[in-house]
């Protein structure tokens, strides 16, 4: 029998990657000890194998503690595109879609993939090249836990429309006949969104990952990409899902041609409709951006006080230029509103 430790990282949702190792290691008979804690805890054994995973870049630098900790661990996860490992290379299979759920008593819902991979390659994102083209994987019974666990569903797929259209039309219609909640929280693929599949998804109980708020997820990465996303958009509220019910990922930080005055751009256009932004930065937080035609005095702003900004939604009561993000006060009723300095629409509509 072996002692294993196996690390979150980050991340608040279960790690599945974690979980099937779990499985693994216990179906070997192996002892297994987790834990989010990156540095080594008061009476922790000696371990004969220390796994880690973290999703996001922000985590590098608990994940240089992690590694200063257990310098031979193996270390995995979306955190760097250049390290494409998965659990299937480490136990030496092609598919494993065992879960141990004990190392989270306190979840109660399901989780896992319906598919996997994804249509296109954008540089910033390692799903291409860790798991290829969409390919379907799970059906809904596959995934929920069964009786005694609540019909809640967390589908982490990336491309939930990018398999075959009998296979994405048969997981809607068991959602449907099954009476799941269901939350697609990676996101669907906004730009190559049918109108055959915007009515699908118009019918289905899609939810936050707290099964409380109505929440279609999505993304608007750069710029360029604004008619395509906007014909999505337009397509999913013919079909009868408002703009209100989207949370969309604002990549942030990548794009080369990212001035504040871009960014605020995509920011305001989505704000308009009742889109909530959710920005996510590549690389470093403390990035800054030139003004680009940005009116405000914001030049020792960084990225990092951007999304904290938009996160908290204190765009609805404070500027950017005057925001501090350790400040506990509000501004009046009085002051609500946009507060883009210097919002060129119009200027900016052909300028990716």
């Amino acid at each position: 029998m072996s002692v294993i430790r196996l690390t979150q990282i980050d991340g608040k949702l279960p790690n599945l990657a974690l979980m099937k190792l779990a499985h693994w290691h216990r179906a070997q008979g192996d002892d297994i000890h987790f834990t989010k804690h990156v540095e080594r805890e008061l009476l922790e054994p000696e371990y004969d194998r220390v796994y880690g995973s973290a999703i996001f870049g922000f985590s590098a630098d608990r994940v240089e503690r992690f590694r200063l900790q257990f310098p031979k661990a193996i270390l995995g996860g979306t955190w760097n595109v250049g390290e494409p490992r998965t659990v299937e290379q480490l136990i030496g299979a092609d598919e494993y879609e065992q879960y141990d759920y004990s190392i989270y008593p306190n979840f109660d819902g399901s989780i896992g993939f319906t598919q996997r991979g994804c249509r296109l390659k954008c540089g910033f994102c390692v799903v291409p090249k860790k798991e290829g083209k969409p390919r379907s994987i799970n059906t809904i019974a596959d995934i929920w836990r069964g009786e005694g666990y609540p019909k809640h569903l967390h589908l982490l797929d990336n491309d939930f429309f990018g398999q075959d259209e009998m296979q994405w039309r048969a997981r809607l219609l068991e959602i449907l006949d099954g009476k799941f909640k269901v939350c697609l929280n990676q996101g669907i693929n906004i730009r190559l969104i049918t109108e055959e599949a915007a009515e699908s998804l118009a019918h289905v109980p899609y939810y936050d990952d707290s099964f409380k708020a109505r929440r279609l997820y999505t993304a608007w990465d750069n710029l360029k990409d604004e008619k395509i996303f906007m014909r999505g958009v337009e397509r999913l509220e013919k079909a009868g899902v408002p703009p209100s019910h989207l949370m969309v990922y604002m990549l942030v930080g990548f794009d080369a041609k990212e001035t504040w005055e871009r960014l605020f751009y995509r920011f305001n256009k989505m704000i308009a409709l009742g889109i909530r932004p959710y920005p996510m930065v590549y690389g470093s937080r403390a990035k800054r951006l030139p003004a680009g035609g940005y009116n405000g005095r914001i030049e020792h702003r960084t990225l990092g006080d951007f999304q904290r900004w938009v996160i908290r939604k204190s765009y609805n009561f404070i500027p950017f230029e005057e925001y501090d993000a350790n400040a506990k006060g509000r501004m009046a009723k009085g002051q609500l509103g946009l507060f883009a300095a210097n919002d060129n629409t119009d200027s900016l509509a052909n300028a990716a």
